[in-house]
C-alpha cells in the first residue's frame, strides 16, 4: 500500500517523455527540466524512459558512451533526486558492468534512486520465478549514495522489419539474470522491468506475488515500431 499522505490525496507521480540523442549533456538538460517541473507540481516519483541517457547512432557509439552506475551521469541524477526531493525511476540506463573489460558488452539497466539516500531494509524472496537461473534475491543497497535498486533487462529485443528497421540488442548487450524484489516508494511497491519484458508474463507474475503494486516497463521506440504499438 502506498505511503499515506494528506487525507483524501493520492501520491502524485509523473511520467516524462523525451527524444534522446547521442548528446548526453543535451539529454540530461531535457530530463532534468522535466524532473524539476514534476517536482514543482508536487510529484513524489518521476519516471524517465528507456534510453533516457542517450541513444547512439550505431553500436560502436552506443558502447563508447556507456558508463557504470558509479559514473558521473548517475551521480548527477542522484544529486537531481536529492535537490528536487523526488524518487527517480531511470529505465534503460546503458550500464558498463563489472564484466565490461572482459565482455565489451553492456547492460540495459533500470535504476531506482531515493532522494534521501536510504534504502528500505533487505527483504527475502517470497516465491521462486519460473525459468532457469532466475530468482528473487535479497535486496541490498547497491551504492553508498542514492541507488536503491538496479534491474538489468533479461529479455533482449531483436527485431527486423525489412526495409524499415533492424535492431539486435543481443549483439552488444548482456541479459540480466535476476528479478529485483519490489521496492517500497511513496507511491507504492514498485516492480522493475524494461520494455520487451512486457511480452513475457513470468516476470510480472513473480513481481506481483512478491507484493508489487505498480509494474513498470520504461520503453524506447523507433518510428516504425512505435507506430505499430501506439496511437496518438
Amino acid at each position: 500500500r502506498a505511503m499515506s499522505g494528506p487525507p483524501g490525496l493520492k501520491p502524485l507521480v509523473a511520467v516524462g517523455q523525451v527524444t534522446s540523442t547521442p548528446d548526453k549533456e543535451l539529454n540530461f538538460a531535457a530530463c532534468a527540466g522535466l524532473v524539476r517541473e514534476a517536482a514543482r507540481r508536487g510529484a513524489c516519483l518521476v519516471f524517465l524512459p528507456e534510453g533516457f541517457d542517450y541513444i547512439g547512432s550505431d553500436t560502436a557509439q552506443t558502447l563508447s558512451l556507456a558508463e557504470g552506475l558509479d559514473g558521473d551521469l548517475m551521480g548527477r541524477y542522484a544529486e537531481l533526486a536529492r535537490d528536487c526531493g523526488v524518487w527517480l525511476s531511470l529505465g534503460g540506463f546503458h550500464e558498463r558492468g563489472r564484466d565490461w573489460p572482459t565482455t565489451q558488452r553492456i547492460y540495459n539497466c533500470h535504476a531506482l534512486l531515493d532522494p534521501a539516500g536510504e534504502s528500505p531494509r533487505p527483504c527475502p524472496a517470497r516465491l521462486g520465478v519460473p525459468g532457469p537461473g532466475r530468482h528473487l534475491p535479497r535486496r541490498t543497497l547497491l551504492s553508498p549514495g542514492h541507488l536503491v535498486a538496479a534491474y538489468r533487462k533479461t529479455h533482449l529485443c531483436d527485431v527486423e522489419l525489412e526495409g524499415r528497421v533492424t535492431m539486435k540488442e543481443s549483439s552488444f548487450t548482456n541479459p540480466g539474470t535476476e528479478i529485483v524484489p519490489p521496492v517500497s516508494t511513496p507511491a507504492g511497491k514498485l516492480g522493475l522491468s524494461i520494455c520487451y519484458d512486457l511480452r513475457f508474463p513470468e516476470i510480472s507474475l513473480a513481481l506481483r506475488r512478491a507484493g508489487a503494486e505498480i509494474l513498470t516497463y520504461p520503453s524506447a521506440f523507433t518510428v516504425p515500431t512505435g507506430s505499430a504499438h501506439w496511437e496518438v
